[in-house]
């Protein structure tokens, strides 16, 4: 019984460990099949999808407009989606040749088929069958709320799929930060209220904006970090098109952005409380914004979970506490007047 629970406490450690890092615990050969599972779909950003649709679940229950039924639809098929994108990503890379040994790829985080964990039939069969799913969800949620979702969901796919797919493969032409602002933003956030509420209100896209803004800039810093490598291979994010002294200006340009979003929310009195809260994310971007104004560092720092990758781990580091006060924001912003009113 002891045995059993030490192993049951380590498979736990593993998964901990799969999820916060997107890597495999250290001298693991042996993985036990979820871990494996949580490294190759990089279950480590479903994060900000889940963030997505609590924003919009939030907004609706705001407005008394909340149902389990149709929001646990929504939330399955967000992150199927997510996770899908995640594998066709890899898939689509790794047949062009785009993803290989020598880039960042394949050093932060095992590639599921150049660390051989899957085959590319396998890869193509878990494509597959996640989208099945969410073909059928969608359905579901249609019939239940009009063709606006099948408009939403069908949007969603086909900016996930042409982000690498041929022949518009958006991040190449340096269309990958606008479509994931589109997605993680309007679509998702704009879509999880839709399936619940049956409207759209003008603070819906006040929240969809300001945490696309936040998604974008992870994306953004994913960029700055393989700017090098991507330029010779020519993928044309906006970091290599920009050059990467602009892109860092950009980058903070978004920062600011968000927060500029909050202070019109606070003016038109759209949100007040998310945007109240969004000050006690201030600390955070003054680390961030001291790491973009620094030079890279040469090697990775003790514990450094991703590297190569740099940018990208400050931009998600911040995301994940802006993100969270934003939830917490509209927490408040529906309990307030409950508490008020005494109930």
């Amino acid at each position: 019984m002891v045995r059993l629970y030490y192993q049951a406490v380590e498979t736990i450690r593993r998964w901990i460990h799969a999820y916060r890092t997107c890597n495999p615990p250290e001298a693991d050969g042996n993985l036990d099949p979820i871990t494996r599972f949580l490294v190759i779909t990089r279950v480590c950003v479903i994060s900000m999808t889940l963030t997505s649709a609590l924003i919009g679940a939030l907004l609706a229950l705001r407005v008394g407009a909340f149902a389990w039924g149709p929001f646990l639809l929504v939330l399955v098929g967000l992150v199927l989606a997510h996770l899908t994108n995640n594998l066709i990503n890899d898939w689509l890379d790794y047949r062009y040749g785009m993803d290989a040994p020598d880039y960042p790829r394949a050093q932060y985080a095992p590639h599921p088929i150049l660390a051989g964990w899957i085959s590319e039939r396998g890869l193509m069969g878990l494509i597959l069958l996640f989208n099945l799913i969410d073909l059928g969800i969608l359905v579901v949620l249609t019939r239940l709320r009009g063709w606006p979702v099948l408009a939403f969901g069908l949007a969603g796919f086909f900016l996930s799929v042409f982000y690498v797919a041929p022949p518009l493969r958006f991040k190449y032409r340096g269309l990958g930060e606008l479509s994931v602002f589109l997605v993680w933003g309007p679509l998702m956030v704009g879509g999880t209220y839709y399936v619940l509420a049956g409207n759209l209100r003008p603070e819906v896209g006040w929240a969809a904006v300001a945490y696309g803004l936040l998604v974008t800039t992870v994306l953004m810093g994913k960029h700055l970090d393989k700017c090098e490598e991507d330029r010779p291979r020519g993928i044309r994010t906006l970091p290599v098109l920009l050059g990467r002294p602009r892109a860092l200006r950009l980058q903070l340009g978004l920062f600011a952005l968000y927060f500029a979003v909050m202070a019109a929310m606070l003016f038109t009195r759209a949100l007040v409380w998310p945007a109240v809260l969004s000050l006690l994310a201030l600390p955070r971007l003054r680390t961030v914004v001291k790491v973009h104004r620094e030079p890279r560092p040469q090697e990775p720092p003790k514990d450094w979970p991703v590297w190569p990758l740099w940018y990208v781990g400050w931009a998600f580091w911040f995301t994940r506490r802006a993100g969270a006060l934003l939830l917490l924001g509209l927490l408040l912003e529906w309990a307030w007047p409950l508490w008020g009113r005494g109930i």
